[in-house]
């Protein structure tokens, strides 16, 4: 006698198979897409005469050394992030704040602030983004300061040295100064920018967002799933560190210590190690831009910008340099911005230049696509299921935008 059991195991032999899965389509990113038009346009521009070979030749010579510190250090910062350092860091800076928000607000920028002068912007905003995001659901406070805490400090955090964003890589070739000399006069405004920035997320996210009683509860230690390869990387990070305070050139301090960590990687996992590591969007997307920028310039570019500029000295032409950068970056993407701006400025304005790379750094805030770091983190936002209010995100930033532009030029200035 069959039992409802056994009629039913008898139905589900009968059924037909369940039809496979469909297989998900490879779907190019926008940036991608963007990063892949620049580079076919800038070869287009090249190619087709719009940019003499001579200009064309000279542009590459010059940002050869650039792609290869972005290759490298993104990769770097790629891996030290699969080792734990970030985690290690941002789980030891909520334990040492013991459960008071302001000293996480405090620790947290700080953190921001170091990774983005050491590491660069894009770091912050693609590697400490998702750390801090995650800091924010263990412990269980909102995740809109945190998130704002990265994209703020990665632009405006990224004036004191070098290393810190790729338009201070030109700017400080531009005005032949050593990364020491260069950290030396632009040490106050750094200083400035940051200190406006600390205090407009303390008033406009920290404070309005903080628990009862302004406590949290503080999490575990985090322990690295590989303490050798956590120390590995922290020394591969320290090298590079050391490197750019010892006057060596920055793509070779940062492909030496990211020889480093992929050895500990090729000995502890070696599987981790794969060719999208590769930053190939970001260094299709500055080799395009360069191109076309240049182009760009010699049939009209330069003489907007130039007027925007104007040729007035002292104050009133520091301020003028600031406020364009501030408002080119956020038109059209701070990259474009400075290296429009660079091309019409005597390479002996050194003040100007320097006045033009605030604007460019501290400015581009008040729209997402003014920078890349911004893109970046928009899109680590939407990944983690974390929505920062638009209009809210907006204001503040335009505020911060404006007021530290100015504060950084001021201190520039004060400088000169």
């Amino acid at each position: 006698m069959r039992t409802s059991s056994d009629v039913k195991l008898a139905a589900v032999a009968d059924a037909p198979p369940a039809p496979p899965e469909p297989t998900r389509r490879w779907r190019p990113h926008p940036l991608d897409l963007v990063a892949v038009v620049l580079a076919v346009v800038g070869a287009a521009c090249a190619l087709s005469g719009l940019l003499p070979r001579a200009e064309t030749t000279a542009t590459v010579q010059r940002i050869l050394p650039l792609l290869l510190f972005l290759g490298t250090v993104i990769v770097l910062a790629e891996l030290t992030a699969v080792a734990g350092v970030f985690d290690v860091l941002a789980s030891r800076l909520a334990i040492a704040a013991r459960g008071r928000w302001a000293a996480l607000f405090l620790l947290c920028g700080g953190l921001a602030t170091v990774t983005t002068l050491v590491l660069n912007l894009d770091t912050t905003a693609v590697l400490l983004t998702p750390v801090l995001l995650a800091l924010a659901r263990n412990l269980r406070v909102p995740a809109a300061p945190l998130a704002v805490t990265t994209v703020w400090l990665a632009n405006t955090a990224s004036l004191l040295l070098p290393v810190s964003n790729l338009t201070n890589l030109l700017a400080a070739d531009r005005v032949g100064l050593t990364p020491l000399a260069y950290a030396e006069r632009m040490a106050l405004p750094q200083l400035a920018a940051v200190a406006v920035t600390m205090v407009l997320l303390w008033y406009a996210w920290w404070r309005r967002e903080r628990p009862v009683g302004g406590r949290f509860v503080a999490p575990a230690r985090h322990v690295p799933a590989d303490p050798v390869l956590h120390r590995t990387a922290l020394a591969g990070c320290l090298l590079f560190v050391a490197g750019i305070v010892a006057g060596v050139e920055i793509g070779l301090a940062s492909t030496v210590a990211l020889a480093l960590v992929l050895l500990g990687f090729v000995v502890r996992s070696p599987a981790t190690l794969r060719p999208g590591l590769v930053p190939v969007r970001l260094l299709l997307f500055v080799t395009g831009l360069f191109l076309v920028v240049q182009t760009l310039g010699r049939h009209g570019l330069d003489d907007l910008v130039g007027n925007l500029l104007g040729t007035d000295g002292g104050a009133l032409g520091a301020l003028r340099a600031g406020g364009t950068g501030a408002l080119l970056s956020n038109a059209v993407n701070n990259l474009p911005a400075y290296l429009a701006g660079e091309s019409v400025l005597p390479a002996g304005d050194h003040t100007r230049l320097l006045a033009l790379l605030i604007g460019t750094n501290i400015g581009p805030l008040a729209a997402p696509w003014a920078s890349l770091a911004t893109l970046l983190w928009f899109e680590r936002c939407r990944a983690a299921g974390v929505r920062v209010p638009v209009t809210r995100f907006v204001v503040t930033s335009t505020v911060l935008a404006v007021t530290g532009t100015l504060a950084a030029v001021g201190a520039l200035l004060l400088v000169s």
